[in-house]
């Protein structure tokens, strides 16, 4: 029998390639969405092709409003998503987000007897988000073992964190060798309701990039060409 996993996909590059590794490592693959607060809902949208496009047992969007506690530029409507980033953290970091996702798919992962869950986070383009750390995985991971039923009779919880120490380029190029349709994912922190990206916020830039060093052809759709210029 194939082992099961929880796999974290937002509807982003990153999520879509941790999926397709996911698979291609052999797992049962049960995927899993949040409906958190944010502004970009049109990611779920992605989510959805990405998760039918590349196979899963089973794909749950969950509900959970940390619009109701603000704090963030995805969250709350009255800050603003920059167009380029700055220094320390930035507005777009959400309060306890991977923390609740993993909270989430841990829950999830011990109904189904699962002991792997997969979430793309990476430090390397991760734009200052300290819940993207390799020392925070470790520590949910400590945590994930004391917390539960099944921790506390022996299984050894593992969140797999496959990107954490790739560039986007890197895995760009994987994602593609795995039959990663990157034309179906969204990555902007501003994208319309048409799921056109902005170009001009921190995760546009960082996405730009990768497909530029990976040489490989940038299928985003911008509001304008033009913007993805400045």
């Amino acid at each position: 029998m194939k082992k099961k996993a929880v796999v974290l996909v937002s509807g982003g590059l990153d999520s879509a390639t941790t999926l397709a590794i996911a698979r291609a490592e052999s797992f049962d693959c049960y995927a899993l969405s949040f409906d958190y607060g944010q502004q970009h809902k049109i990611e779920l949208d992605a989510a959805q092709r990405v998760t039918q496009l590349l196979g899963v047992v089973e794909h749950k969007t969950v509900l959970i409003g940390l619009g109701g506690i603000g704090g963030s530029a995805l969250t709350d409507d009255h800050i603003p998503v920059p167009k380029f980033g700055g220094e320390g953290i930035p507005v777009t970091y959400v309060p306890a987000r991977n923390t609740l996702f993993l909270a989430f798919a841990l829950g999830w992962a011990e109904v189904l007897g699962a002991e792997d869950i997969f979430i793309g986070v990476n430090a390397v383009d991760y734009s200052g988000y300290p819940d993207c750390r390799p020392e925070f995985i470790q520590a949910f991971e400590r945590l994930a073992r004391l917390a539960t039923k099944a921790g506390s009779e022996g299984v050894q919880f593992k969140v797999q964190t496959p990107l954490i120490h790739r560039t986007k380029a890197e895995i760009i190029q994987q994602g593609l060798t795995l039959g990663v349709n990157y034309a179906l994912t969204i990555s902007c922190y501003n994208a319309d309701d048409k799921g056109r990206a902005c170009g001009y916020c921190d995760s546009c830039h960082i996405r730009k990039e990768g497909f530029e060093l990976a040489g490989v052809s940038d299928p985003t759709c911008y509001v304008t060409r033009s913007m993805t210029q400045k």
